[in-house]
């Protein structure tokens, strides 16, 4: 089974991910402020089923494809790491703006948030990087099952992003107004995001670990 370092990095760079506006959490704190927590909560369901499909497929042994073309697993890397540098650049240039300062959406029926939710979280290039190229950096294919390894580490990202998430939409109002009225803190957000996007693209680009074959 998993190691407890495995499962604390799996978990740190999951919270890591999950604090860093992207698609997922701007849809959420949108919908949640010009909708309400609810419409927020359904929301989150949608993502939620993301998460699993994700889980689903890297389980079923998406990293051993990578493993034995390992000029693509190459190429996924670099674009994951570029992917991130440029989300990190968007939080630190000059007039960026933050997450808790979104565009009013239109009210949507549950059906309709439930399924935005779920694409959203589906085209999400954080969630297929993670999943693809930094999952399996943390499986020992000696410690037992590869699929076994996923299921376990996907299972804890699943519950740290839910959370988090989850603890988002309740307060989203309540963070918003206090970031608005405190603009040193939303430097300070903006900041401690695109640094911590950051060094998850160099991590990526310099970690030679492969994708562990099943």
């Amino acid at each position: 089974m998993v190691s407890a370092a495995a499962a604390g990095g799996i978990g740190l760079v999951a919270l890591g991910l999950v604090l860093t506006p992207g698609p997922n959490m701007m849809y959420l704190v949108s919908r949640s402020l010009t909708q309400g927590r609810r419409a927020g909560l359904v929301s989150l369901l949608g993502v939620a089923v993301g998460f699993l499909a994700y889980l689903a497929a890297a389980t079923a042994g998406i990293a051993a494809i990578f493993a034995s073309v390992p000029i693509a697993y190459t190429v996924l890397k670099i674009a994951g790491a570029v992917y991130l540098l440029y989300l990190a650049w968007q939080a630190l240039r000059p007039g960026g703006t933050s997450v808790f300062a979104p565009k009013p959406l239109p009210p949507d029926p549950a059906r309709r948030l439930f399924v935005m939710g779920l694409v959203t979280n589906l085209l999400n290039p954080k969630i297929a990087v993670l999943y693809v190229a930094l999952l399996p950096q943390f499986i020992d294919p000696a410690r037992g099952s590869v699929g076994a390894q996923s299921l376990v580490l996907g299972t804890i990202q699943i519950a740290v992003a839910l959370t988090v998430n989850g603890l988002i939409v309740l307060s989203s109002a309540t963070l918003s107004r206090l970031l608005r009225e405190r603009p040193a803190w939303l430097r300070v957000q903006r900041y401690l995001m695109g640094g911590v996007l950051a060094a998850l693209a160099v991590r990526l680009l310099t970690d030679r670990v492969r994708p562990a074959t099943p």
